[in-house]
């Protein structure tokens, strides 16, 4: 394509050489251009894409966008190139991506799930209903991006960056996607991921205090304006009533129409008579005119809120309730209330939550149909959010009957810190606990003190295979390591037998 024509539409741009040229490939990894490659330099957080553009012209860049006011003087090649120097690089990427791969997502149906929690399930469930219907789709989110019942790849995040994104829905195009779905994170909207991007629907799930730090947002309200840009490119919201800024969302001046879902509050889909068990939910909901019952088996309340997103979808593509009914008590979703089967038949549960609303939730919600203990092993990641690490301390020691607090990804941080921050939380309550900084360790002393009266929940993890440790991946599956623990379990149990 020629450079020209891969600008379209960007304003602001200084220019220095020809844009005439033909551009084979773009990338804002350096190692990734080629041969008439477009180099695009983005300022992050912790690497600055201008110190690479020598490497990337050696490899191969034809062209380079740069970021306005930086200074130049020290790239020694720029002479032998064409030079875009924009306002904004982040915003370029994803306009240039959406010239390049040619504007999939106006040959898709784009659907874009937003909100602090919920918007894993509530991807997973819209995919399996319209797959139920016989659509072919694509998602794309926290956990892997798929395209019908294959993983393409694991996420490194949970909105790709403007270019890849771009790349993905193309090649989803090339395999006959009708629909994609999607989490769009709030810093993939403050941070122009999805620009470009033509969305027919959009989900907002509902917002607490989570993704509040300096490399993140501000405050409350900056984390919901954010969140709400989505509602500026989708054609038709889905939001969620019984929430407050769900119910603020609807009132602002967005241009897409909006139809609401709730528990409590009057709605458009409103799920009543809701019951939850260990194993599931269900609830009637009102389809096709007729009160229905629909059960989903992830289960606590939030996953109704979830369902009545999914269905709401479900809805506007014309499925039948019949498939409806079927589809939702068939989804399973990595790592949100994701029960480990084991041979010791204890009730071990593994789940995302890592905020204090999320917390909340998972233990509440297992409260209630637990006949045991209710024994909690959870940590805090670190580079986030410290306010929430003694909130999430103070919910654990009310609910849980017993708290394990250890380490989840430190990242640059102590752990020994951090745990000390939750449990000046945990200290405020009459919550029994101990600390086990190995999270390995943490989930063996909580196996062995459960019985298979008791259920453990492993909190904060959820589908991540890892733990992030001083700038290093180390693998971590807890599925792998529960197994692995019960095993040696049954091991020393035979022993002391003989």
């Amino acid at each position: 394509m020629i450079l020209k024509e891969i600008l379209t539409g960007l304003s602001g741009l200084k220019v220095k050489g020809n844009i005439d040229i033909e551009i084979s490939n773009i990338s804002s990894d350096s190692n990734e251009i080629k041969s008439n490659g477009l180099f695009i330099a983005i300022k992050g957080y912790e690497t600055d894409g201008h110190e690479y553009l020598d490497e990337a012209i050696g490899n191969g860049a034809v062209a380079v966008m740069v970021e306005e006011g930086v200074d130049l003087e020290k790239i020694r090649h720029l002479s032998n190139v064409t030079i875009v120097m924009s306002p904004n690089t982040r915003l370029a990427e994803a306009i240039c991506g959406c010239n390049f791969y040619n504007h999939p997502s106006k040959k898709l149906k784009l659907i874009g799930v937003t909100g602090t929690k919920g918007k894993t399930t509530t991807t997973f469930m819209i995919k399996h209903i319209l797959e139920k219907a016989g659509k072919r789709v694509g998602l794309i989110g926290t956990i892997a991006t798929f395209i019908g019942d294959k993983k393409i790849e694991d996420s490194k995040r949970t909105t790709p960056e403007g270019l890849k994104l771009q790349y993905l829905l193309s090649e989803m195009l090339k395999q006959d996607v009708e629909v994609v779905v999607m989490e769009v994170s709030s810093q993939s909207l403050k941070l122009d991921r999805v620009a470009g991007c033509e969305f027919d629907i959009g989900i907002f799930t509902n917002l607490s205090e989570d993704h509040i730090s300096e490399r993140e947002h501000a405050n409350i309200v900056e984390y919901f304006e954010t969140k709400a840009k989505l509602f500026d490119i989708c054609k038709i919201g889905y939001t969620n009533t019984d929430d407050v800024y769900g119910n603020k969302l609807r009132k602002l001046d967005k241009k897409c129409e909006f139809k609401t879902f709730s528990l409590d509050n009057p709605s458009d889909l409103i799920a009543k008579d809701i019951t939850v068990t260990n194993s599931y939910a269900d609830f009637k909901v009102k389809l096709d005119a007729r009160n229905e019952r629909v059960k989903v088996c992830i289960p606590g309340r939030f996953s109704v809120y979830n369902a009545l997103a999914a269905i709401s979808v479900a809805i506007r593509f014309g499925v039948s309730t019949e498939i409806i009914k079927e589809a939702l008590p068939e989804v399973r979703v990595p790592g949100r209330s994701e029960l480990i089967d084991n041979d010791e038949e204890l009730t071990i549960m593994i789940d995302y939550a890592h905020t204090p609303d999320s917390l909340f939730n998972i233990l509440d919600a297992v409260k209630s149909y637990t006949i045991g203990r209710v024994i909690c092993v959870f940590g805090c990641g670190g580079d986030r959010d410290k306010q929430k690490r003694g909130a999430m301390g103070e919910v654990a020691g009310e609910l849980a009957d017993y708290t394990i607090i250890t380490s989840d990804n430190p990242r640059n941080e102590n752990p020994e810190e951090i745990i000390k921050e939750i449990e000046k939380g945990i200290k405020k309550t009459k919550g029994n606990y101990k600390i086990i900084v190995d999270r390995r360790e943490a989930i063996k002393n909580a196996i062995s003190m459960a019985n298979k009266r008791d259920i453990i929940v492993l909190a904060g993890k959820g589908h991540e295979p890892y733990q992030e440790i001083n700038g290093k991946i180390y693998p971590f599956d807890e599925r792998i390591i529960v197994r692995e623990l019960i095993t040696e379990f049954k091991k020393e149990n035979k022993k002391r037998k003989k």
